[in-house]
């Protein structure tokens, strides 16, 4: 079922993060889902709903600002802190509450995409105990019980709800006003800072083209067309190119600094153990480092599995369209009667009869059916092997990422 169906539904208050399910599922399942949600994860509010029109339920999860805040403390969320306790950002601390801007006003202190973020690290650390099931799926101790549930088929769908009132204000500030200069706050609050420095690159990378592009119009209009004014232009161009360039990396780098502070990125700590996906699968074990029980996967089987599989599926797969690229222009060659003859060399004299090749060669005019079909094929062959490659690539992906 898609996004838009859902969107056409009568609203549910305070709703930030949807799942959905498919058709066929049944009401164990369900039941089974939401009894683990409610007593795994206390901290969430899941409202049941059912799509009457393509019957299929859906939970709308929320959280309240309590829990909301003990999320944040456990997730470390950097958040800005007020001016008499010394500004700056800094990781949340539910002891030390107090200190962050708008603690007080539960509407403006988290923005969608932080309670999304919240609630997802929640679903996503939803861990089975020792001999859990659900039909014919068996779960290890301790594995992440949505993201398989979600690489099953059982769960349909996790995706975050957009604000509409947000959208509209971000589509006349952002998208409808070309000349103006793009809300990088709003952007960072409402999609995250990763979204927010791309289209601050953006920006600034199409505005710092202004100046070669103008710089290489008047080298263009006042070149003369003899041959030394145009190497001498080359080389003047040249030159302004490579002092634009360190300019502009020079420049980005303080700028990026700035956004980088001006939104918490700047002087984030680095973990020092890093917390596995839940997504990732592999053996039990004690950990040598941690002492605790942990998903292991060997590096030589990982190693084994890209030199006798990756590495001869992309071989096979580059092998291919080099082969078929290589029929294509021999199509090519064949279907112009042009290239054809000079491919085709002299006639034999030693013969009466034309060969079917020179007989094809004779007829005048091709039809023009005939002159487009290689790229019409090669079109296509292109096609079709985006798509084998895509589903090759994810497979590839997913067995070599455990």
């Amino acid at each position: 079922m898609s996004h838009k169906a859902w969107m056409k539904t009568v609203p549910t208050e305070n709703c930030d993060v949807l799942m959905t399910f498919p058709d066929t599922t049944d009401d164990h399942t369900l039941l089974w889902l939401l009894n683990h949600i409610r007593l795994g994860i206390p901290e969430l509010i899941v409202q049941v709903r059912h799509h009457k029109h393509t019957r299929v339920y859906a939970f709308f999860v929320t959280a309240t600002y309590e829990s909301l805040l003990r999320g944040a403390d456990e997730i470390g969320l950097r958040k800005p802190v007020k001016a008499e306790f010394g500004g700056g950002m800094r990781s949340f601390s539910c002891e030390e509450d107090y200190i962050y801007e708008n603690i007080e006003n539960e509407l403006y202190f988290f923005t969608s995409q932080e309670r999304q973020n919240i609630i997802r690290y929640w679903l996503e650390n939803l861990r089975a105990k020792q001999g859990e099931s659900l039909h014919n799926i068996h779960f290890l101790e301790g594995q992440p019980i949505i993201p398989e549930l979600a690489a099953r088929g059982v769960i349909q769908q996790v995706f975050p709800l957009h604000e509409q009132r947000i959208l509209k204000r971000l589509m006349k500030s952002w998208v409808q006003a070309v000349c103006e200069a793009q809300p990088l706050d709003e952007i960072c609050d409402y999609f995250g800072v990763k979204i927010a420095m791309y289209f601050a690159w953006l920006g600034f990378y199409t505005s710092a083209m202004v100046y070669p592009a103008v710089f290489g119009s008047i080298l263009y209009t006042f070149t003369e067309s003899d041959q030394t004014s145009q190497d001498i232009c080359c080389v003047v161009f040249a030159i302004f190119n490579v002092i634009w360039s360190t300019l502009f990396l020079e420049e980005w780098k303080r700028r990026g600094a700035e956004f980088a502070y001006k939104w918490g990125t700047l002087d984030t700590p680095a973990e020092s153990i890093e917390e596995p996906r839940p997504q990732f699968r592999g053996i039990k074990r004690i950990s040598p480092v941690t002492s605790a029980e942990e998903f292991y996967y060997p590096p030589w089987k990982r190693l084994l599995f890209q030199c006798l599989v990756s590495l001869p599926v992309c071989l096979a797969c580059l092998s291919f369209v080099f082969l078929l690229m290589l029929g294509c222009f021999q199509l090519q060659v064949g279907a112009h009667p042009a290239r054809a003859r000079r491919a085709a060399g002299p006639p034999p004299r030693d013969t009466d009869s034309p060969s079917p090749q020179e007989f094809v060669l004779s007829i005048q005019e091709l039809p023009r059916i005939i002159r487009f079909l290689p790229k019409i094929v090669l079109a296509v062959i292109v096609t079709a092997c985006d798509e084998v490659y895509k589903k090759i690539a994810y497979w590839l992906n997913d067995m070599g990422a455990r």
